[in-house]
């Protein structure tokens, strides 16, 4: 836990604003989400040298602060909005403001001192924008497609051209995306690298370089629990629940969980790791889960080792 005598900043991040608490001092200050607004607050808290500057990950729109920030060589650290949440609750802390919420994203720097991790640099960023408008695409797509079934005469020609242009859409950012991963040496070796394991193919590798820089870098544990795939126990007192995931990185794990289901079929270490669960019992629920932890923890033996795939290496349980 911390001392308090250090100086932690939390920020919550709105379209328009940047709200700032400092802590212990509780000042707190409104900064404008642009670039001049940014500037100000690379300025105030290069002055204050906080051990932790605290963001709540808001689907891109704290992206301009934490990169500026980062670049200023400020311990910038982007946690999780439910764990805030928790926080909170755990806390008391229910009322809810702008300013109050900068605050208690402070105390929770201050009290829980998350770890400060690698950040992506912005050639990472792109990358994840270029996969996140990928997804999308795929989504809209699906969305089409379902309605196609039951779309009457009169519109099913425009739905077909619009699911046509998708597929061309999400062709051109395949393409995009190999670019991407193929201009750097680094990611082309660590591409390289994780699609010679069967199941992961381009997509997958490029999701993973974008959205788990820590891949390779960190203990079996601690990449399991960054991708939300380690199982916590719900016990209290004499009621024994059943142990679940949560929280993680959720397009790490969907990419995951389509990589998984292709290694269920084609790759022998996943295959017979799977099966003998559910031999065991154990649901397709649990049984997949657990396969795509092994896949993740194999894969990240693979980049810390340098080491494309091997059945006879990487068939540990």
């Amino acid at each position: 836990m911390g001392t308090h005598k250090t100086v932690v900043a939390g920020i919550d991040v709105s379209k328009e604003s940047l709200d700032v608490s400092l802590l212990p001092s509780g000042a707190s200050q409104r900064f404008s989400n642009n670039e001049s607004g940014c500037a100000e607050l690379v300025k105030l808290l290069t002055g204050a040298a906080p051990t932790r500057v605290i963001f709540e990950s808001t689907g891109g729109l704290e992206t301009l602060a934490v990169g500026l920030l980062s670049a200023a060589l400020l311990p910038v650290v982007v946690v999780n909005p439910r764990q805030i949440r928790d926080f909170a609750k755990a806390c008391g802390l229910l009322a809810k403001t702008d300013k109050l919420d900068a605050k208690v994203i402070a105390m929770f720097g201050q009290r829980i001192e998350p770890e400060i991790r690698p950040l992506k640099d912005e050639a990472a960023q792109e990358l994840s924008a270029l996969i996140s408008r990928r997804r999308q695409l795929i989504d809209m797509q699906t969305a089409e497609k379902n309605r196609l079934t039951a779309a009457p005469k009169a519109v099913r020609a425009g739905i077909v051209q619009h699911i046509e242009w998708m597929e061309q859409q999400i062709a051109s950012f395949d393409d995009n995306i190999s670019r991407f991963i193929h201009s750097s040496p680094v990611w082309k070796a660590k591409e390289q690298i994780l699609t010679s394991s069967k199941g992961i193919g381009p997509v997958t590798a490029a999701t993973l370089l974008a959205s788990l820089p820590e891949l390779g870098s960190v203990s079996r544990h601690k990449i399991s629990a960054l991708a939300g795939l380690c199982p916590y126990n719900r016990d209290s007192g004499k009621y024994k629940g059943k142990r679940s995931i949560w929280g993680g990185r959720a397009a790490v794990r969907s990419a995951l969980y389509m990589a998984t289901l292709s290694a269920i079929r084609f790759n022998p270490v996943i295959k017979t790791f799977y099966e003998r669960l559910r031999k065991a019992g154990k649901l397709h629920k649990v049984a997949i889960t657990a396969a795509m932890r092994k896949l993740l923890v194999i894969l990240n033996a693979m980049l810390r080792d340098n080491r494309r795939w091997d059945n006879s290496l990487y068939s540990f349980t």
